[in-house]
């Protein structure tokens, strides 16, 4: 399985994934702090509180590395149906249902390793930038940061598992376009709220991420009735 996950990755050199997050980590930042700022102009003092800016980073990283994994489940799975060039691996002396597996660790482990080193990177440099700007009127407490980072695991775990929910409707329409579009679905309806309750409602999370896995187990199963040649 290791041998199989090294191969995936070398072939599909996921240099992409890291400037991408690195570059998506930066715009998540830049909009907390303009949020900040402008919450400080308009007089809005609920979108300046530390615990709601912990709460907007942590709900712009998973809904972001969830689209992630939904291009890595285009890139890894639907491409290569979509290209033809899965009758060339599926000719190798190697199990299909292992390799279905490799591809879909490598997606929810890495969006599962990004959410949590986003999370502490972005909300690590807004507190470094606000304690040299004072961008907020009071600062993040210990208790905060704690039950932020109590939160994180479990959570990060929870993306992981959504980010798979894109690969039935990628390997229903063999496309890319919906694989990435039922993403975006996908996150208005784990994502979206006024008050960011829903996005941390851990049980919620974790139903959705239920269902990523029973969508991943399905997708594995049914790989050698699949009919490549469609």
């Amino acid at each position: 399985m290791l041998r199989l996950m090294k191969l995936e990755l070398k072939k599909f050199k996921l240099g992409w994934y890291v400037r991408g997050a690195i570059i998506a980590n930066i715009a998540i930042l830049a909009l907390l702090i303009f949020t900040s700022i402008v919450s400080q102009i308009e007089g809005e003092p609920e979108m300046r509180d530390p615990q709601m800016v912990l709460l907007m980073a942590s709900t712009l990283v998973r809904a972001t590395f969830i689209i992630f994994g939904s291009v890595l489940i285009a890139r890894l799975i639907i491409g290569e149906y979509k290209n033809k060039t899965i009758l060339l691996m599926f000719s190798y002396p190697i199990n299909r249902k292992k390799m279905m597996v490799s591809k879909l660790v490598i997606t929810a482990t890495l969006t599962f390793i990004t959410v949590i080193l986003s999370n502490i990177l972005v909300v690590g440099m807004f507190f470094g930038i606000d304690s040299y700007f004072s961008i907020l009127p009071n600062s993040f407490t210990v208790d905060q940061l704690m039950q932020e980072g109590i939160n994180l695991v479990p959570l990060a775990v929870a993306t992981a598992g959504i980010s798979l929910i894109p690969l039935y409707f990628g390997m229903r329409k063999r496309s890319v376009p919906t694989t990435i579009v039922s993403s975006l679905i996908v996150v208005s309806i784990a994502m979206n709220s006024t008050t960011f309750s829903v996005a941390t409602f851990l049980p919620l999370q974790l139903a959705l991420a239920a269902i990523g896995v029973v969508i991943a187990c399905y997708g594995i199963k049914n790989i050698e009735k699949e009919d490549v040649t469609v």
